[in-house]
């Protein structure tokens, strides 16, 4: 077997933006919207994933826990300091006010019409509005029945979702590399 000698980046060698760079970079068209995550822990992992692919907004609904918070930070590792985030108290309201500014809805939940994900190209000049769900129940019905459509990460298991926090980078990934 022939290994590759290769050496791991360290942190200052990765050329990194401050939070002050990341809220000045241009916008990416899409901001993410949390129907109700229960978890500290998983609202950290969101503004993580948001921060790695340079979403615009994160929105914290209903019984999402907000900064300042420990676990947030824990697994956040400080992305809610880079993040521009606002809390609501209601998922509904913060769909009509994104459709009013022109996003298309999209909540990613398993519904009778659903598009798979790989089926899923974005228009370049849109803008999402990527509505993720609670951890037992997913997106509420309110919020599928507000959306331009569902979007359905296709699965091969026994299971049948995955963790929210999971479920947001699958679709932050696929959004960034085809978005074009």
């Amino acid at each position: 077997m022939n290994l590759v000698k290769d050496r791991k980046l360290l942190n200052i060698e990765l050329g990194r933006m401050t939070p002050e760079e990341y809220r000045q970079r241009p916008g990416s068209g899409a901001v993410v919207v949390l129907d109700n995550i229960r978890s500290a822990h998983n609202v950290g992992s969101a503004f993580r994933t948001c921060d790695c692919f340079g979403m615009d907004k994160l929105w914290l609904c209903g019984i999402c826990a907000v900064p300042p918070s420990a676990e947030i930070h824990k697994t956040g590792l400080g992305a809610e300091e880079s993040v521009p985030w606002e809390y609501c108290g209601s998922t509904l309201e913060v769909i009509g006010r994104l459709r009013e500014e022109g996003y298309t809805i999209v909540s990613v939940e398993q519904t009778v019409n659903s598009v798979n994900l790989p089926e899923f190209t974005p228009e370049k000049d849109a803008r999402y509005a990527f509505v993720f769900g609670n951890e037992v129940d997913g997106v509420s019905q309110e919020a599928v029945d507000m959306s331009d459509f569902a979007l359905e990460i296709p699965q091969s298991g026994t299971k049948h979702s995955l963790n929210v926090s999971v479920s947001i980078g699958v679709v932050l990934w696929h959004f960034t590399l085809n978005r074009g």
